[in-house]
């Protein structure tokens, strides 16, 4: 019978950085692969951070020096599942979030791992990260969300070669090419997506969840649909009590005070 999460110890911790909360995959021994563990308890840390008013802004990072191998071949060959329904893989690619999530890469990459850090808003990568989408070489494919949204996020050509080579690239080659946000030395990618984070907590909860949700709905949608949308989200934010905080402390010279309402 194969092993449940409940049977493991930890392999995912959380630590709150300020507004942040740094979740760290943390199964060194076997590259941060994503295994029925994993997923229940990087689900449950969406949870934590998606159920906690006082945080403003996640970040996804591995320990040691790799962010994730992806899914973990041998436990799936026992039987255990990657994926948490309604959430898929490791409980992320296909959760809907509020608050901005930031992958901090450094090492590996690959198939699900990249898959999550694709799931992520921003990514900061280290210049000798790998990001790659080996699965065709396994006889797979990137089902994840490797192969539906890397083509909505690099050129069209460039998306394909690497989901039909399935060979890796470096972080450097992921900032050329749009995948990275920030491009950073080795060992500085945690610090860097700390930095963005604290950027993003700054302002209102309120908006950052609007933008998200905009975002989301504009993605392969027809721009009359994507502005409707658009309105719903800011006739409920021109009621709310952060848009008058907004524009009071601008007139006041002061830094605004959220309320996130």
């Amino acid at each position: 019978m194969p092993p449940t999460p409940h049977d493991t110890a930890p392999v995912v911790r959380t630590e709150r950085i300020g507004r942040t909360l740094v979740i760290t995959l943390d199964r060194p021994a076997a590259r941060n692969a994503v295994n029925a563990a994993v997923a229940s308890q990087l689900s449950a840390a969406i949870d934590q951070l998606e159920g906690d008013a006082e945080l403003r802004a996640g970040v996804l990072t591995g320990a040691r020096g790799t962010f994730s191998a992806g899914m973990d071949l041998k436990a799936a060959l026992a039987g255990e599942s990657p994926e948490i329904p309604g959430r898929g893989f490791g409980g992320l690619t296909e959760a809907t979030t509020t608050k901005p999530l930031i992958a901090a890469v450094e090492g590996w990459a690959m198939g699900g791992g990249f898959e999550l850090a694709l799931a992520c808003d921003l990514i900061v990568a280290a210049e000798d990260a790998h990001f790659g989408l080996p699965e065709v070489t396994r006889g797979l494919i990137a089902a994840g969300g490797g192969a539906v949204r890397l083509p909505r996020r690099i050129p069209y050509h460039l998306a394909m070669e690497l989901l039909l080579t399935g060979e890796p690239v470096t972080g450097a080659r992921a900032g050329a090419l749009g995948i990275a946000n920030r491009v950073v030395p080795a060992g500085r990618a945690t610090p860097v997506a700390l930095e963005l984070a604290a950027r993003l907590a700054a302002n209102a909860p309120l908006a950052l969840a609007a933008v998200k949700k905009i975002a989301r709905a504009a993605d392969g949608t027809p721009e009359p649909a994507a502005f409707a949308a658009q309105r719903e989200e800011m006739t409920a934010l021109a009621a709310s009590a952060d848009v008058r905080e907004g524009m009071t402390a601008f007139a006041e010279r002061r830094a605004p005070v959220w309320q996130g309402k």
